[in-house]
């Protein structure tokens, strides 16, 4: 059986598995902002300017451009306000900030955001080295930012880390992830990103984490953000999309990694995140070859490799769109 036919194959199998395959989904990328905070290489604010302008050009339409945390923990993140200042502002993109307290707030504010992100813990260990404090106080400091932006007049995010494990305490109860939910949903998140921080998810895991998630919430006001460490990304959102999520997390060129999480590589590609989908027949309006561009352009720059198998296996043999799509979903 040739690459073709195989693909075909289990692109049927997948599509007979999944009971109520989505119109639309939602993709929110992350790739200025959690795909570059690990990178060693200091990436100008020109840099990822263009890159957040490139990903907008795609068809992109929420882009998590910058964090205002202290440049003291995280230097790769320290000129958020020349970035959120200079890049072109598309209209109907959505480009969120991370903030970690009000200070950073207050300097976020002031780079006339729509949206920004907060981003509790769900383990202990995480969050004594992530935030420095534990899960209730890093939910107690979160709480002040939401309300103040809440009464701003925006819109609020959260994100929960190591949702189903941590490097420090290892298997993470989905009762405890679900709480830490209710709690976010409870300050005014619109959305909660469940977040498998270091990749050890499987469907079997996930889908025992969603089942208690989702006795606290619906569907609607959740979103995935798988790391890909162990291979298993799109297998992770597809036992999410079981579930009827329609929000994926996912970044450019599968860069990613967290300072706060040793062996976690980046996250699921935004490049095989969009490829997949156009072959279950689901539309994301992402020009995918104006995608791999984007991820050439900011993995060249890093000097290395990208981790999207998409992007390494497509390369320069499609110049139209469509034409990828049509073979996304075997209709050539």
């Amino acid at each position: 059986m040739n690459f073709l036919k195989k693909h075909c194959y289990y692109l049927g199998v997948i599509k007979r598995n999944i009971s109520s395959s989505p119109s639309k989904i939602r993709i929110y990328e992350v790739g200025p902002r959690d795909g570059l905070q690990n990178e060693s290489k200091f990436v100008p604010s020109e840099i990822k300017i263009e890159l957040i302008n490139k990903l907008s050009a795609a068809g992109l339409k929420d882009i998590e451009s910058a964090s205002f945390v202290s440049p003291k923990w995280v230097q790769q993140m320290s000129d958020g306000q020349e970035v959120m200042k200079n890049i072109n502002r598309a209209p109907g993109i959505n480009y969120p900030v991370l903030v970690p307290n009000l200070k950073g707030y207050e300097v976020a504010r002031q780079c006339n955001v729509e949206e920004i992100a907060i981003f509790p813990a769900g383990s202990e260990g995480f969050s004594q080295k992530n935030l420095n404090c534990s899960v209730e106080e890093g939910l107690r400091r979160f709480k002040l930012i939401a309300d103040q932006a809440v009464k701003d007049g925006l819109r609020v995010r959260g994100y929960v880390s190591c949702v189903v494990g941590c490097p420090y305490d290892g298997p993470i109860s989905p009762k405890t992830i679900a709480k830490i939910t209710e709690e976010l949903i409870s300050m005014g998140c619109y959305e909660v990103s469940l977040g498998d921080t270091i990749g050890v998810g499987t469907a079997g895991s996930v889908r025992k984490l969603l089942r208690e998630v989702l006795a606290v919430t619906s569907p609607d006001r959740l979103a995935l953000h798988f790391h890909d460490t162990y291979g298993q990304g799109l297998a992770n959102l597809l036992a999410g999309l079981e579930f009827g999520i329609t929000t994926v997390d996912s970044s450019i060129s599968g860069l990613g990694g967290c300072p706060y999480a040793r062996g976690a590589s980046g996250n699921l590609a935004t490049e095989d995140l969009v490829y997949f989908l156009y072959g279950l027949g689901v539309n994301t309006d992402v020009d995918l070859v104006k995608l791999i561009e984007a991820g050439r352009y900011i993995s060249n720059f890093l000097g290395k490799p990208t981790e999207s198998r998409v992007n390494r296996a497509i390369g320069d043999k499609f110049k139209n769109h469509k034409d990828v799509v049509q073979m996304a979903s075997c209709a050539i």
